[in-house]
């Protein structure tokens, strides 16, 4: 860090600053703060950077992801805005705005709602600039109110259920709001259907009667999964790489497939289906990344395969993934 600092400070540069350090990024308002003000006292007292070059940007995250402990991300980055110029004077904060909003890719709308109500209460708490589209953005006035609310709900973490309700009005900005009365008409479907409206919406009420009559049906409770449960998943991957579905959907559909094959577990341990395994697969984020959502879904995804799945989780180190994956002959 110093070394690149000197090299920078050589060059004439300002240097943009974020907020990571050795455990990996910071996400809470006091890891945030303190990772800030440490890297300062390195810029300015060791290295001799003016603080007005010195630009600080405390990682805007995704909000609205499905995952309650990214709930408090968008209050914690704007918290930590005045914390971070009071201990750091002279120093200015930015932000990669359109990271918040990942979770409603494909629905801009949505998406600049979010990114001008976000704007608007962190540049009241200090934020001096960000990466943002100005093209894209709304008056924070113009933003319908019921809109405003959802997103607000979202951005200060005030209810349990925003993403919930915040994913429900995003519907409606496509047009695709569901009628009261015909919300169970799926219900009607052959089984595949069924299981198919389960897994793309992410509804739990139903799958284990559903999947119980997928096994009845199938001559056996693998072909259940490579057949309508992977069909499913299939139509998910194509719903979301082309911007039509959005990240916490993805995570609801995940945890439901998790279910479904959770059921199915028993039956084809009893079968021996469970230890013809393809392969075995090591998963893991690298030293560094904490971003293990799509490790995740990946891992329910190539479990319901067949495969092994070795998860060691966040921040690991390299050799800790080799090491694992010669021990259980990963390949």
């Amino acid at each position: 860090f110093i070394d690149k600092a000197r090299f920078i400070k050589r060059h004439g540069a300002a240097v943009v600053v974020m907020a990571f350090d050795e455990k990996g990024q910071a996400e809470t308002v006091e890891r945030k703060v303190s990772i800030c003000e440490r890297a300062y006292h390195i810029l300015v007292d060791v290295v001799g950077f003016d603080p007005m070059d010195i630009v600080f940007d405390p990682n805007i995250l995704a909000v609205a992801t499905g995952i309650e402990e990214h709930n408090r991300f968008a209050i914690n980055f704007i918290e930590a805005i005045p914390l971070i110029k009071g201990r750091c004077p002279g120093a200015r904060v930015s932000g990669g705005i359109s990271n918040l909003s990942f979770s409603f890719r494909g629905n801009n709308s949505i998406r600049e709602a979010f990114h001008s109500a976000f704007l608007y209460h962190a540049i009241e708490a200090g934020l001096d600039m960000g990466i943002v589209n100005p093209g894209h953005l709304v008056l924070y006035e113009d933003i319908p109110t019921s809109l405003l609310d959802h997103v607000e709900d979202v951005l200060f973490d005030r209810r349990a259920d925003a993403t919930d309700r915040m994913i429900e009005l995003a519907g409606s900005f496509e047009g695709t709001i569901v009628k009261e009365e015909d919300a169970l008409e799926w219900r009607d479907q052959e089984v595949e259907g069924r299981l198919m409206h389960a897994l793309v919406n992410g509804i739990n009420d139903f799958i284990e009667e559903d999947v119980e009559e997928a096994r009845k049906a199938y001559p056996s409770p693998l072909e259940v999964i490579e057949g309508p449960l992977m069909d499913a998943m299939g139509v998910v991957g194509d719903l979301f790489g082309s911007g039509k579905m959005f990240l916490p959907q993805v995570v609801k559909t995940a945890r439901t497939m998790k279910r479904a094959v959770r059921y199915l577990e028993p039956y084809m341990e009893a079968g021996s289906q469970a230890s013809q395994h393809k392969g075995t697969v090591v998963m893991a984020t690298v030293k560094g990344d904490v971003h293990d959502i799509g490790k995740n879904i990946v891992g329910v995804v190539l479990g319901c395969n067949n495969y092994e799945i070795i998860d060691l989780g966040v921040m690991v180190p390299a050799n800790t993934i080799i090491e694992t994956a010669e021990k259980h002959g990963a390949h």
